[in-house]
C-alpha cells in the first residue's frame, strides 16, 4: 500500500458481501459478512460497513473482489442485479483508488499465501513447482481462474471458464442435460456446479425418475440426513462431485496445471466426507490416453474462510 495507508478489501458476491481492513502493517481485520440482498447497491453497503466499525479514520484506498467478469468501469454481478461505476463509487467513498478484480482472480492470487492448515488434499503428489495451477469453485455460481509463473511472480488468469459448455460423462448426465436443454439456451458448468445448479441437477433427476421433487435448497439436497431419506438428492449431490470432476480435470489439462487445482467456494468445504469420498478423483483422472498425466497433479480444497481477502490484499499492497 502507498504510503501505509489504510485500506479495505471486499469479497463481493450475489449471496453474500465480505468486507475488511487492511491496517498499515498488513494485518487483515475487521472482517464482516453482509447479505448482499440487505443493500441496494454495493456503496449502500460498504457505508453500513464504514459506519458500524466507527473508525477514527477512513481508508483511503480499496481493492474489491467481485463475482463477474470486470472488463470496464461499469460492472454488473453475474447472479446479482448490484451494477456499479468504479470511478463512481470510488468518488463516493471519498477513496485515493480503488481497484476491482474478479474474485478467482483473487483466489489464484491467495494461493501462494495459504498455510497447509488452509487445503485439504484429495489425490495427486505434491505440487511441481513455479508450474500453472487452477481454480475453480462453485458457490451461488462457479469461479474459475488460474495463474502462471513469471519470474517468480504469479500472473492470474482472468477468464470466465464458469460459463463453458457443459459436457456429460454417461449417459445419466446425458439425460440430465438433455432435460436442462428445455429450460436454458445455453446449458453452461454454472448450470449444474453452483448453488442453483444443484437445485437443477436434483428436479432433472425427479424428473427423470418420475418422481415428485421436493422444494429443497441446495444446502438441504446437499444435507446428508436428508441424503439418507431422499435417494434423488443423494444422487443430485453424487452427480455435482462427479461432474466438478470432470470439470476440474479440464481445467488441468487445459492450463497443464501441474501446480495444482484447488477447489473454492461456499459449497465443496461443507460437504466434507461426502465430498472426499465421492467420484470427484475418479472422474478428475478420467482423461483416456491422458489418465497418467494427471495422476500426480493434486487437487485441494480451500477450507480457509474468504480466501480472497489474501488476494485482495496482495493487490492492495501493489497500489
Amino acid at each position: 500500500m502507498s504510503g501505509g495507508e489504510l485500506g479495505i478489501i471486499g469479497d463481493i458476491g450475489a449471496t453474500s458481501t465480505r468486507l475488511a481492513l487492511v491496517e498499515r502493517g498488513g494485518a487483515i481485520t475487521r472482517s464482516r459478512t453482509f447479505a448482499t440482498n440487505d443493500y441496494p447497491n454495493l456503496g449502500d453497503a460498504i457505508d453500513a460497513y464504514l459506519t458500524g466499525e466507527h473508525l477514527s479514520e477512513r481508508p483511503t484506498q480499496a481493492v474489491l473482489a467481485v463475482a463477474s467478469p470486470v472488463t470496464s468501469d461499469l460492472v454488473a454481478l453475474t447472479n446479482h442485479p448490484w451494477t456499479f461505476s468504479i470511478e463512481a463509487l470510488r468518488e463516493r467513498l471519498g477513496l485515493r483508488q480503488v481497484r476491482v478484480i474478479n474474485d478467482f482472480v483473487a483466489n489464484a492470487l491467495a494461493i501462494p499465501h495459504l498455510d497447509k492448515d488452509d487445503l485439504f488434499q484429495i489425490g495427486g503428489d505434491a505440487p511441481v513447482a513455479n508450474a500453472p495451477i487452477g481454480v475453480i469453485g462453485p458457490g451461488t455460481g462457479l469461479g474459475v481462474s488460474g495463474s502462471i509463473t513469471k519470474d517468480g511472480d504469479g500472473i492470474p488468469i482472468h477468464g470466465a471458464g464458469g460459463h463453458v459448455t457443459l459436457a456429460a460423462a454417461n449417459a445419466r448426465e446425458g439425460a440430465v442435460l438433455d432435460l436442462m436443454r428445455r429450460r436454458f439456451d445455453h446449458v453452461s458448468a454454472e448450470r449444474a456446479l453452483s448453488g442453483p445448479g444443484l437445485v437443477n441437477l436434483y428436479n432433472a433427476l425427479c424428473e427423470l425418475s418420475a418422481e415428485p421433487a421436493a422444494s429443497f435448497t441446495a444446502a438441504q439436497i446437499t444435507s446428508l440426513q436428508i441424503g439418507e431419506e431422499n435417494p434423488r438428492a443423494r444422487e443430485a449431490t453424487a452427480m455435482f462431485c462427479s461432474m466438478l470432476g470432470t470439470a476440474a480435470g479440464n481445467l488441468a489439462l487445459t492450463l497443464g496445471a501441474q501446480g495444482g487445482i484447488y477447489i473454492a467456494g461456499g459449497i465443496v468445504p461443507r460437504l466434507g466426507a461426502i465430498f472426499a469420498q465421492s467420484d470427484f478423483r475418479l472422474r478428475f483422472e478420467s482423461k483416456g490416453r491422458f489418465r497418467d498425466y494427471l495422476v500426480s497433479i493434486p487437487s485441494y480444497v480451500i477450507v480457509r474462510s474468504s480466501p480472497a481477502f489474501l488476494g485482495a490484499k496482495q493487490m492492495l499492497e501493489q497500489l
